[in-house]
């Protein structure tokens, strides 16, 4: 079976997938990234090429199409993800995207707005069975940076986690598409390069941030490596499960290649 490889979509300069990367490669699950913010094309379709699509953080709406001229074709991508049943991971801006796109609403500059490490409540009779959060505590950390929200999550969402001040802080759509509005992929030493004037215009103290981010850093890593790791083991498992379904062509699995050639598929 090929390396299962998720499709990763950047949205701006800083917004990379971090140290999301390295713990989906632990998992088996590899990463291409498309930085959709310097013109790098996007594919049109995701079957057959791709086993996941993550959609990373910008600072833009989802339909902020004028500024981020590729944003319809993340959105086409994240419907197709929907409709097949490919695993989506949207972060920050991906969550929202996720949230619109299924049906719910997402508002600028609207509520509180948070930024660094803040404290989250997963909802426990929602994760009780959520493939990805299931036995994780009730209460952890993650960081934030957004001024934007969900204000309406999708009909058929699954309401995973809240915080104090932003109550749509996970959910999940269907049995493997999920949105967050937090970064699991940014760490501690990132928010040294955060700017400190952007961050004072919106209350909040650089130094003062960076400080609990590092108190936090150990044990939010721990929980969102979990994650991570989850998250690569349902694709890998279900790739693995898609071609020991496949039509058996020679004695080898079709789209696996054969004595006699390419793979063939029916």
């Amino acid at each position: 079976m090929p390396a299962p490889t998720a499709l990763v979509v950047q949205n701006f300069p800083g917004g990379g997938p971090g140290r999301l990367q390295d713990w989906l490669g632990e998992a088996g699950l590899g990463c291409e990234v498309v930085e959709a913010h310097t013109g790098a094309a996007l594919p049109r379709a995701l079957e057959g090429r791709y086993a996941a699509l993550v959609v990373l953080g910008g600072p833009f709406m989802p339909d902020d199409d004028l500024r981020a001229p590729w944003l319809p074709a993340t959105r086409a991508l994240a419907r197709e993800a929907l409709e097949t049943g490919l695993p989506y991971l949207g972060i920050c801006l991906g969550g929202q995207l996720l949230a619109q796109v299924a049906g719910g609403e997402v508002r600028a500059e609207h509520g509180t707005p948070e930024a660094g490490s803040t404290p989250l409540t997963l909802l426990p009779g929602a994760v009780a069975d959520d493939p990805l959060l299931h036995g994780l505590p009730e209460r952890v950390t993650a960081i934030e940076h957004h001024v934007d929200a969900v204000t309406a999550l999708p009909p058929a969402a699954v309401w995973l986690a809240r915080s104090e001040t932003c109550p749509h802080q996970a959910f999940r759509v269907g049995r493997s598409a999920w949105g967050v509005q937090f970064h699991p992929e940014i760490a501690a030493e990132r928010l040294a390069h955060w700017n400190p004037e952007r961050l004072a215009r919106n209350g909040f103290d650089h130094a003062e941030l960076l400080a609990r981010a590092q108190r936090d850093e150990a044990a939010a890593a721990e929980v969102w490596r979990t994650v991570a790791h989850r998250f690569g083991a349902l694709v890998t498992s279900r790739e693995e499960d898609r071609y020991a379904g496949a039509p058996v062509l020679g004695g080898k699995a079709a789209g696996r290649g054969s004595d006699d050639g390419p793979g063939v598929r029916r």
